[in-house]
């Protein structure tokens, strides 16, 4: 097994856009100070990529779904610190589940017993 093994993926979902996640991980992360602190390795447009205290390497990634912005981080040693990130973005907005109607329920109930087969006595 390599050391990759038991690394640590944590996922939230936010109503933030991905610019400003990444920009709120580069601050968290960047801003800490010692065994914890880190410094931006490699940046793209839905990542962030970090360094921190003997080589760890720590990731934060974040992409549009229906819910909202998922975002995920990975590491290895980092986890509390990453749990933290996460729990610090404010949550997304609940989804909306369609209420069936009384009409539409009581339609799908006749139609459900209409099909039973009927009972032989």
């Amino acid at each position: 097994m390599h050391q990759q093994s038991n690394r640590q993926l944590q996922e939230r979902l936010t109503a933030l856009p991905i610019a400003e996640v990444l920009a709120m991980a580069a601050r968290y992360f960047t801003r800490r100070s010692g065994v914890y602190a880190t410094f931006i390795e490699k940046q793209g447009p839905s990542h962030l990529v970090l360094r921190g205290q003997g080589g760890e390497e720590l990731v934060i990634a974040a992409r549009l779904t229906d819910a909202g912005t998922a975002v995920t981080g990975s590491t290895y040693m980092f986890d509390q610190q990453v749990a933290r990130f996460l729990d610090s973005l404010p949550p997304a907005p609940p989804v909306p589940v369609p209420a069936a109607g009384a009409a539409d329920v009581a339609a799908d109930v006749a139609a459900d017993v209409a099909a039973l087969p009927e009972r032989v006595a």
